[in-house]
């Protein structure tokens, strides 16, 4: 017989050995298993908004979700990424609409020069435009989370004050970057984006348009010395996942998502702004002597000017594919402002 005076040793020596038993034990196995895929490396600002949401949709459900992330195009590059979610390839697939204009014609009018002022206003207003017009591109996939780019900025070699001196010059470019720099007088030059800082220093190029954490990332700061502080246009990116996937999962586990979706165009965008592009530019300000140039109010409406017209030339084009491309760009206008005014 045990002696009363022991009792109390032996309920923590049992207590211990639980906790230890508990320990050594596997952890329990998530109840859903989800596959994200994006085409760019896990280190891009992208990538940052993946792990951010694949943690916090595993934090909210206490574990209940696990989110298996496949960055780099590990698993879905950057031209399959949409097809391979319908195709149950990922579960989840980030793209950029804007570097497919032909599948997502009304989303490709937020690529226009609308003279956003950062990625935090235009990420939100992408989302807010999109749950409006419910456009119809996005049938057969649940929007899990909508952002931007910050706007290209000219980064040159050379001074860039005006359009004279803008006259000319070999820009590397991509998507609507292209016929921006074109109506400004310059010579896009297409290009993969690594290929930049070599292009760069043998003078086949005198530098990019494009948002400003390539002057950290790609060191491109060492070489390129000015930017000329003129915002033109952003680069679009949605996550989807299936519809007959969304539709199979939990009510909870859905309940997150949606809270998630509404975060991230803020949470993105402030990411983008303050710590990835914020801290390039301050790095090239103090390491690189980095000029930021200002256009005159009179130079300015020049600029606007020449970039007017690929705008209504865009709104006419889709209004005659029966889009409502006119008050796509008007409510985007009204919502950007708003944000703009709002400063969160």
């Amino acid at each position: 017989m045990i002696p009363k005076a022991s009792f109390p040793l032996l309920r923590n020596t049992l207590a211990a050995l639980s906790l230890a038993l508990a320990a050594a034990a596997p952890a329990q196995a998530a109840d859903v298993t989800l596959s994200y895929a994006f085409f760019a490396p896990a280190g891009t600002f992208p990538g940052k908004q993946m792990a951010h949401w694949a943690e916090q949709l595993k934090k909210r459900t206490n574990g209940k979700v696990e989110v298996r992330t496949y960055p780099g195009g590990t698993l879905l590059g950057a031209r399959d990424m949409y097809d391979g979610v319908t195709k149950g390839v990922a579960d989840i697939g980030l793209g950029a609409p804007s570097y497919d204009p032909g599948r997502f014609p009304l989303t490709a009018g937020l690529s226009m020069p609308l003279d956003f002022p950062n990625a935090t206003v235009a990420s939100q207003t992408l989302w807010a435009v999109t749950k409006e017009f419910k456009p119809k591109e996005y049938d057969g996939f649940k929007l899990i989370a909508m952002f931007t780019t910050e706007p290209g900025y000219i980064q040159s070699r050379n001074p860039v004050r005006n359009l004279a001196e803008l006259s000319g010059m070999k820009l590397r470019a991509a998507g609507t970057g292209v016929p921006v720099l074109k109506a400004l007088g310059a010579a896009p030059v297409g290009m993969p984006m690594p290929e930049v800082p070599q292009a760069v220093q043998t003078r086949v190029i005198d530098g990019t348009m494009t948002s400003r954490e390539v002057l950290k990332d790609f060191r491109l700061a060492e070489q390129l010395k000015y930017v000329t502080d003129y915002p033109t246009v952003v680069v679009t990116f949605a996550a989807v996942m299936d519809s007959k996937r969304w539709d199979a999962l939990p009510p909870d586990v859905k309940k997150v998502i949606d809270e998630l979706a509404e975060e991230m165009p803020l949470w993105t965008g402030k990411y983008h702004d303050q710590e990835n592009v914020g801290a390039a530019i301050e790095w090239a300000k103090k390491d690189h002597k980095l000029d930021v140039l200002a256009l005159s109010p009179q130079e300015k409406a020049a600029w606007d000017a020449k970039l007017a017209p690929m705008v209504d030339a865009w709104i006419a084009e889709a209004k005659a594919k029966g889009l409502p491309a006119d008050r796509y760009i008007a409510r985007a206008r009204e919502l950007r402002d708003q944000f703009a005014a709002s400063k969160k």
